[in-house]
């Protein structure tokens, strides 16, 4: 994969042009290119379209007018008579808290398609069990919160991001509420907040341990309640749209495949925002929701766009262990089973098997250090004693306390004989949060035109090289809010030429290949899936070392490099979409980025730690990032087919 990598200047907003000038390393086929705080280009304005006539599919046009009643060209904004092409004002592509939050926003100023890869509900928000991270409570503050993102964050914070959204937090919070989420309230009568690793402070919002479903559940209905906002599930996004003009790239939208009908669908939009989650699924155990494979990273790569500080990996330190449960599964889990921050928050405490307390041998916070300190002595413990798991207790708490804090957990737990009221619960840490991402200015603003970002899929610059306990469906919240009014504004001025826009070839599915074919390159495709997993987690996992992670790098490029060989020898071409195939070229995709991240970073910060470089180095306190490489021929997992260049 090509690509250009640096260590960038720490301050995520500076124009990557300015990269030379503040000292960091380029290396020389990086090309030119600059971030922006609002992109926006002169055209004229078109709005939305009734929810009726768009389900309907008619074709239909509007005469606009702009705010001085003066009348602009005819546009025309339904889908075309076959179906295959819908147009909108905005896109959004992920159904968690940002895409929702974002979608309920803009829906206010245009027609909203919003594609989401299997069910609206499955997403990582509804996998967030601790909850939203917001100074509410009069003994803290502001100040007090950005203190321990950056020092969880290992000092490589944006600290302009952090206050942003320290700032801005409770408010997010409140809109929430009146939304129509539900959160917990104390004896009081005031919301209950709850503590976890990090914290210095209770300033954790929750609904008991489910807070994630319940904010999703809010959202979702009052996004299926706007008449604007058209829900497109079981869509999966294939890459995006876009058009090069010399240095600039310009995004039109995304190809999706319905993977319940196998009928591919284009969307143009005038903006697109990617809140499509992280990747936890390039290791083979994991958190996330089995949509969660990189798949907008990827795409976001393959259109261009700045990627940044993908090293850092979060692997949440308290997953169940279904190895020490006392029934066992009949059959493996999609995704692990998190067993929520708040538990340690609560009073949880550590042991090894030998009911030894391991934490205050690593730090003097205990069970209550940061994530990335907890998984570390997790690992550790593990590797010493040459166990699978460890145990989490919180059985010396009031039983009513446990049941009410942590009735999701509890439940889980009895499905397999273990009652977490009077017995440990077994723990290993597991695949959790992309740190890295897209990088994105301050309004969710990416260096590709009329693309913006929100949620894990981006990079703000919040979470440094770790991010805190519960900041993540705050980010997410915050910059969803951020992203709209620059989102409006280039909406306003942007036009369809759908003559131009519609011209871009399709991708076409595999039907020609046969079923047997097909069911040969699935099962081929899920095999090297798991190779894939085994390898990063054996050599790009919690402990790193540079001969390591190239052999990661090295294994890595030739199994891509047999399966694209396969797959072309079955007879798929590169315009062929299937989900298992696409899901793939994006989990080689991400994976690749994260070994090539992790390389260039030599020392030991936060969630990245390095045998060979275990020290933090104070003069490699910047973020990461790969810049677009010019265009050279790639792997099909790393070339972007829908593109046009509109000059040389």
């Amino acid at each position: 994969m090509a690509t250009g990598l640096v260590t960038g200047n720490g301050h995520l907003h500076f124009p990557a042009k300015l990269c030379k000038e503040q000292g960091c390393r380029q290396a020389p086929w990086v090309s030119n290119v600059t971030l922006r705080r609002c992109l926006q280009k002169e055209f004229p304005r078109s709005s939305g379209v009734s929810k009726m006539l768009q389900v309907q599919g008619y074709d239909f046009s509007l005469a606009l007018l702009n705010k001085n009643g003066n009348s602009h060209r005819t546009v025309t904004v339904s889908c075309l008579n076959d179906g295959t092409t819908k147009y909108f004002d905005f896109v959004v592509i992920g159904s968690g808290v940002a895409g929702l939050r974002y979608a309920l926003e803009v829906s206010k100023h245009g027609s909203v398609a919003l594609i989401t890869k299997a069910e609206p509900h499955e997403s990582n928000t509804n996998y967030a069990q601790g909850g939203v991270s917001a100074v509410l409570c009069p003994l803290d503050s502001v100040e007090n919160h950005m203190r321990d993102t950056i020092v969880a964050g290992a000092y490589l914070c944006d600290e302009e991001t952090v206050r942003v959204v320290c700032t801005e937090g409770p408010d997010r919070v409140r809109e929430l509420i009146a939304i129509g989420a539900s959160f917990d309230h104390g004896d009081d009568g005031n919301l209950h907040l709850a503590r976890e690793g990090g914290h210095s402070h209770h300033r954790i919002v929750h609904a008991a341990d489910m807070t994630g479903r319940e904010i999703e559940r809010a959202l979702l209905k009052a996004v299926v309640d706007d008449p604007n906002i058209f829900m497109f599930d079981n869509h999966f996004a294939i890459d995006l749209l876009t058009t090069q003009d010399g240095l600039e790239t310009y995004c039109h939208g995304v190809d999706t495949l319905n993977v319940k009908t196998q009928e591919v669908m284009r969307f143009i939009s005038k903006v697109t925002l990617l809140a499509s989650g992280g990747a936890g699924h390039i290791y083979p155990t994991t958190t996330n929701p089995l949509v969660a494979t990189g798949d907008g990273v990827a795409m976001a790569h393959r259109a261009q766009a700045v990627i940044s500080n993908m090293e850092f990996v979060q692997f949440h330190p308290t997953a169940l262990a279904d190895e020490g449960l006392p029934i066992k599964a009949t059959k493996s889990r999609e995704n692990a089973f998190l067993i929520t921050e708040a538990v340690r928050g609560d009073g949880g405490i550590l042991y090894n098997l030998d009911m030894e307390r391991f934490m205050p041998l690593y730090d003097e916070r205990a069970e209550l250090a940061p994530r990335d300190v907890v998984a570390r002595g997790i690992d550790d413990q593990l590797k010493k004693r040459n166990e699978k798991y460890v145990l989490l207790d919180i059985s010396h708490k009031p039983k009513d306390e446990i049941l009410s804090h942590f009735p999701n957990i509890a439940a889980e737990c009895l499905r397999f004989g273990l009652d977490i009221t009077c017995e440990p619960i077994p723990v290993v840490p597991a695949a959790h949060y992309m740190c890295g991402g897209v990088r994105a200015g301050l309004h969710g603003e990416t260096n590709v035109h009329g693309l913006f970002v929100a949620g894990e899929v981006a990079c703000t610059g919040l979470h440094g090289a770790n991010r805190l306990a519960s900041n993540s469906l705050l980010e997410a919240l915050v910059f969803a809010q951020r992203a709209v009014h620059p989102s409006i504004d280039h909406m306003s001025n942007s036009s369809f030429d759908i003559h131009a826009l519609d011209s871009w070839s399709h991708p076409v599915v595999p039907t020609p290949l046969g079923d047997d074919v097909m069911e040969n390159i699935i099962r081929r495709t899920k095999e090297v899936r798991k190779k894939l997993q085994l390898i990063m987690w054996e050599y790009v996992g919690i402990v790193r070392s540079t001969s390591r992670l190239k052999l990661a790098e090295w294994r890595i490029g030739e199994l891509e490099a047999e399966w694209e060989e396969y797959l072309f020898r079955q007879g798929w071409e590169p315009r062929m979409v299937g989900l298992e195939a696409c899901e793939m070229r994006n989990l080689f995709c991400c994976a690749n980025l994260v070994v090539s991240s992790a390389l260039a970073r030599h020392e030991s910060r936060g969630l990245h730690f390095m045998v060979d470089f275990p020290h933090v180095d104070q003069s490699k306190r910047s973020p990461t990032i790969i810049f677009p490489s010019s265009p050279v021929k790639g792997t099909w997992s790393s070339q972007q087919v829908q593109k046009q260049y509109l000059s040389a």
